[in-house]
């Protein structure tokens, strides 16, 4: 329905309401005969008129862009004057028409003061309904404005973790392969393949702030390939993976960097390297991922060990709010645990 239809729709019944009103007081004094029914018609006419007027003047003026504080003067003025001119027109025509005693002649000011002080909280109630409406309409707008503005300024710093995120990534993969260029060229050869998938997955990424978890996990097997291949027998990789978690979409780079941070910072710091164990669960339509690497935290905090996890954590925020999480903490003197929360978007 129109905002156009809705006010004549409410001019109409709220004009209705106050006529039935006098109605059943007149009945109430025995004082309803056909005279003033005709006189109620007209009131009901006249208020509808009137008061589109006023709002005419209200849009034109621009009062609706005047702050309350300014309003109140203008509309305790403008409900006297609109007492004043209800009360001189239905004077002039039941006086004109017959429809009461009254005569041009019969004028009493004291009478005319009474009606118009008795018109003017009908006037009044009717401007705090329209501005109160207008107010409303008008915060909420903000409020669209301000979260439309808010999405924008979350797209744009998004896009600057992952802009962060890529050339990160690329620094440490080249390094990893320039170790292997002249110990083992074959394996150079075969880590430099992989990392072309890497890239080739992550550019058709585009500028997707989610990706199917299925994509994700073919960049973390294909990057930990790149790794194994780099730390040999060191690398000891165990997948498990819950099917569920295909009907998922993650933040791009987001689970290949939580892999990327426990091997570069847990299992490369041991001479005898270590084991990783990439596991993932869906418990209450909520993926899981755990990722159980060598190492210990020595005491830092999962904002203390690296550029990915406080990237990670500012992701999660800026995409899911309060409804996701990465934890990280010492599984025992041995291991370090990452847990990630991601809901369904």
């Amino acid at each position: 329905m129109s905002r156009n239809k809705i006010y004549w729709i409410s001019q109409l019944t709220g004009w209705l309401f106050f006529v039935l009103i006098q109605t059943f007081f007149l009945r109430l004094n025995h004082a309803l005969d056909f005279r003033q029914g005709l006189g109620l018609l007209v009131l009901l006419i006249l208020g509808i008129i009137i008061t589109h007027l006023y709002r005419s003047v209200i849009i034109r003026l621009g009062w609706l862009k005047i702050t309350p504080l300014g309003l109140i003067p203008r509309v305790i003025a403008s409900t006297l004057i609109l007492a004043t001119l209800m009360y001189g027109i239905l004077f002039f025509i039941e006086a004109a028409l017959g429809i009461t005693s009254v005569s041009l002649n019969t004028f009493n000011s004291v009478t005319a003061i009474e009606s118009i002080l008795n018109n003017t909280p009908v006037f009044f109630f009717w401007s705090l309904i329209y501005f109160l409406i207008h107010y409303i309409e008008n915060y909420k707008k903000a409020e669209i404005e301000n979260l439309k503005w808010q999405a924008s300024i979350n797209e744009i710093e998004l896009n600057k973790l992952k802009s962060q995120l890529n050339p990160h990534f690329m620094f440490n993969a080249m390094n990893s392969i320039r170790a292997l260029v002249e110990e083992n060229p074959a394996r150079a050869k075969e880590s430099i393949t992989q990392l072309s998938n890497i890239l080739r997955n992550t550019l058709t990424m585009g500028k997707n702030k989610v990706i199917p978890f299925d994509d994700e996990l073919k960049i973390v097997k294909d990057y930990v390939g790149l790794e194994t291949t780099r730390y040999e027998e060191r690398l000891r990789v165990e997948f498990s993976v819950d099917p569920k978690s295909a009907v998922f979409s993650v933040p791009p780079l987001m689970m290949q960097t939580l892999v990327e941070n426990a091997i570069k910072h847990g299992i490369s710091k041991i001479p005898d390297g270590g084991e990783l164990v990439f596991k993932t669960e869906v418990k209450n339509d909520v993926l899981h991922v755990y990722i159980k690497n060598s190492g210990q935290l020595n005491g830092h905090t999962s904002e203390g060990t690296g550029f990915g996890l406080k990237n990670t954590e500012q992701r999660l925020a800026l995409l899911y709010g309060d409804k996701a999480s990465m934890k990280i903490k010492n599984g025992d003197d041995k291991h370090v645990e990452t847990e990630l929360i991601i809901p369904k978007l």
